[in-house]
């Protein structure tokens, strides 16, 4: 059994050896490269967060610099990532570290798992990558080659596949290697050990593969059916006032949070789209309005839910903004709508605000 978990090992790392992707963050064993490495890469593509990458490390380059950012500027260099927490967990967390641990980072999965924003994966990664600690970090890609080659009939994503799958790594990690057991298995999956179209032909580990010697690769990893995604409609309103516009601050502990918006929200039963808005602003802002012309709708999918905004001209007829759902409001020229951090639909509709001011 030994000398077949050594020939697993080395096979896998030969392989890695000469097909390993070339990626900006594995240049480096500094674990704040790493960490924002990771923290990027998460539910994020690894062609899409290269461009990002770069361009935090320009303006970020070291754990210092990122705890002394505001955290507008912190939001603004995320935008377009999502899952804006994250970026406010990087910042709690360079400050924490600055503040606390004279910069440094733990080095093991468990005091690495205490910090803000870092979860069993995201600490074992940096444990393995930075510090070549003896963990496994089961992202997608992991989860989905091991259960292939121990033919796992549990759903991959419970407990006891966890177990199963740590067991077998553990058994066939070898000492000193972390980093590159843990990042050949990554490219593995990436590369080769594809969802539905596996590349068995080219793959190291097909000789100690049990679900391709059995013919299951196909139905593995067992996954859970997926939910139903629901679909929402929402109003937008762009109220002017001498050639600018309002946005409001949404509070750091929502959704989005920290970022800015135009003041609005989702269609309830019975409403058409401008008496939602109505309602939203008489809410939002405390004011009353009359609803003009639509810009367009702007549609966006999240993890868990799609939206369809419709953006309307409106103009305030009685009251005047009060901040009651939003940290703050500002009445801001449209051409510098580009120096405020937003969302993926609000952007889309600042852009479009500038193009038809452009245009005029």
């Amino acid at each position: 059994m030994q000398g077949m978990r050594s020939e697993i090992a080395a096979s896998l790392l030969t392989w890695f050896a000469e097909n390993g992707r070339d990626l900006p963050w594995r240049h480096t064993r500094d674990p704040y490269r790493i960490w924002i490495s990771e923290i990027m890469l998460q539910q994020t593509r690894v062609e899409t967060v290269i461009p990002y990458y770069e361009r935090w490390m320009e303006v970020f380059p070291t754990l210092g610099s990122l705890a002394r950012a505001d955290i507008e500027d912190v939001l603004r260099m995320w935008e377009g990532l999502g899952y804006y927490r994250r970026a406010h967990n990087l910042h709690q967390t360079a400050r924490l570290l600055t503040r606390e641990h004279a910069g440094e980072f733990p080095k093991n999965a468990a005091e690495l798992k205490k910090l803000p924003g870092l979860g069993v994966y995201t600490a074992a990664a940096l444990a393995a990558l930075a510090f070549d600690q003896p963990v496994i970090a089961l992202d997608g890609n992991l989860r989905r080659v091991i259960a292939r080659i121990i033919d796992l009939e549990l759903e991959v994503r419970s407990a006891a596949a966890g177990a199963r799958m740590r067991t077998w790594a553990e058994e066939n990690l070898p000492p000193g290697k972390a980093a590159d057991f843990n990042q050949a298995l990554m490219d593995l999956g990436a590369t080769t050990c594809l969802p539905r179209s596996p590349r068995c032909q080219d793959c190291p580990l097909t000789p100690h593969c049990l679900s391709y010697a059995r013919g299951t690769t196909l139905e593995r990893p067992v996954q859970k059916a997926p939910r139903p995604i629901p679909s929402f409609q929402a109003a937008a309103g762009v109220i002017q006032r001498g050639g600018r516009v309002l946005i409001g601050r949404r509070p750091a502990d929502k959704m989005l949070g920290g970022l800015w918006e135009f003041p609005g929200g989702k269609r309830e039963p019975g409403e058409d789209l401008p008496q939602c808005l109505k309602r939203e602003l008489r809410e939002e802002l405390e004011v009353e309005v009359e609803v003009g012309a639509e810009l367009g709708p702007f549609n966006h999918s999240y993890s868990h839910f799609h939206i369809s905004v419709h953006a309307f001209q409106a103009k305030i007829i009685a009251g005047e903004p009060q901040a009651l759902e939003h940290s703050e409001l500002q009445w801001v020229e449209i051409r510098r709508l580009s120096e405020y951090p937003m969302g993926k639909v609000d952007r889309a509709i600042a852009e479009r605000l500038a193009r038809q001011d452009y245009e005029t």
